[in-house]
């Protein structure tokens, strides 16, 4: 019921986004052309494109980039604003590394993330549409070769990147149709927004692009992700609760993917920062293809948090690697993980995982390496978690470790060799005899 009751206030939130977008849609509409934008790929554009954003900002409306390429700089989005980006538009990212920097010019000297600003970017808006047959590029081969050698050189190191889209604190926000590709790093990241549609989207960016994740909504309440097609260099979606949000039991919730394809990237993900707490994520009418990870819930003593009330279902996935990942030991547990120096057992309890209430049905799934994962703390056991007609065929078998109230309804794990299950210190109900 709380799963159903939750995709029910999505539909409702999704209702109210398509109304906010029609009214936007027939407002004023603001040409980039008419107030200076080129669209020569040469000439920089960000003035032309910010002023239009800005004087549709004051009444609402939107702001069209015909077909062309526009070279820009940081852009902001405004209140009540439709950026529409025609087809054979693309919105190119300058190749001017120091655009991006808030102080100073040297981007390898960057001590975090927050040291840039993102490609388009937008603080407490409501009503914010990006839509269109039109492309957004992040100049990402201007960026991850460095991120590359940084990263061979210390393992699970992320060198700082700007992003492509972040919004923050905002409130009906839709993005739907267009293509986002070649990030520095991660593509759209709407952080502490409600009401969030991302419908249609394709992402895009080479296989070996690090931490390019596609769609990481963080903090959020209220998403729909819709048919989208997804092949990035990391996370293909990952949703995040990083920090506990001041009166909200769960600063994650509401969250509905669907009807989407993956292909390269690192799957569809919970964490691995879950301080702040996820519940009621419906995943379903989803295909993987070559996909590094499955389905995965990620998290380690010092990001954890309660994620609960998770449903998968209605998925197909092939030769990904592997099938199924529930870890509270996030770090070395799939192909690409570095490796991560979090204890078993013992240590502090501040911000321990706590993974409860997964129920993954109808699952079919062929695995490059191993069927999958259930790993727990012997402190914080993973519980009630339901397998139900699951079939996984994959070169060894599933660990489950450190579990309590694992149910396998009508799961069959076919393996080249050993065992199909691995088990150690959990309760499994419905094994092979």
């Amino acid at each position: 019921m709380q799963g159903k009751t939750h995709w029910l206030r999505t539909l409702s939130s999704l209702l109210i986004i398509f109304t906010t977008a029609s009214v936007n849609a027939a407002d004023k509409v603001f040409d980039v052309r008419e107030y200076g934008a080129s669209g020569d790929g040469k000439t920089l554009d960000t003035a032309a494109i910010q002023k239009a954003l800005d004087d549709c900002g004051k009444k609402g409306g939107t702001v069209r980039l015909p077909a062309g390429i526009y070279l820009s700089g940081p852009i902001t989005l405004r209140t009540k604003t439709t950026l529409q980006l025609d087809e054979g538009a693309t919105l190119q990212a300058t190749g001017d590394q120091s655009a991006f920097l808030k102080t100073g010019t040297n981007w390898l000297a960057a001590g975090s993330s927050s040291d840039f600003v993102p490609f388009i970017g937008g603080k407490g808006l409501t009503d914010v549409t990006i839509a269109g047959k039109g492309t957004i590029d992040g100049a990402g081969k201007n960026w991850w070769g460095p991120a590359e050698e940084a990263r061979q050189k210390r393992p699970g190191f992320t060198l700082p990147r700007p992003r492509l889209i972040v919004l923050n604190d905002c409130k009906n926000v839709k993005v739907t149709g267009v293509t986002l590709q070649n990030s520095p790093t991660f593509h759209f990241v709407p952080t502490d927004c409600d009401d969030v549609v991302v419908e249609g989207v394709t992402v895009k960016a080479p296989p070996g692009s690090a931490n390019t994740d596609a769609i990481d909504p963080s903090r959020c309440r209220r998403v729909l992700i819709t048919k989208c097609d997804i092949d990035v260099g990391d996370d293909n979606i990952a949703i995040k609760s990083g920090k506990k949000v001041a009166g909200r039991e769960f600063a994650c919730e509401d969250i509905t993917i669907t009807d989407c394809i993956f292909r390269h990237g690192h799957g569809c993900s919970i964490g691995s920062e879950t301080v702040g707490g996820v519940r009621n994520v419906t995943v379903k009418n989803c295909r993987f293809e070559g996909t590094e990870n499955g389905l995965r819930i990620k998290s380690y003593r010092g990001k954890g948090g309660v994620i609960e009330n998770i449903r998968y279902s209605d998925i197909t996935m092939k030769d990904v690697d592997p099938a199924i990942t529930l870890t509270c030991v996030y770090g070395g547990t799939s192909a690409g993980d570095a490796a991560q120096a979090a204890p078993l057992g013992g240590g502090a309890t501040v911000d321990m995982p706590v993974f409860r209430d997964v129920h993954i049905r109808n699952v079919k799934a062929t695995a490059q390496r191993g069927a999958g994962l259930i790993l727990g703390l012997p402190d914080s056991m993973i519980s009630n978690v339901i397998l139900e007609d699951v079939e996984i065929t994959s070169s060894t078998g599933m660990t489950i470790k450190n579990a309590k109230g694992v149910q396998l309804k009508n799961v069959k794990v076919t393996v080249q060799s050993g065992q199909p299950y691995l088990i150690e210190n959990a309760e499994v109900e419905g094994l092979p005899k």
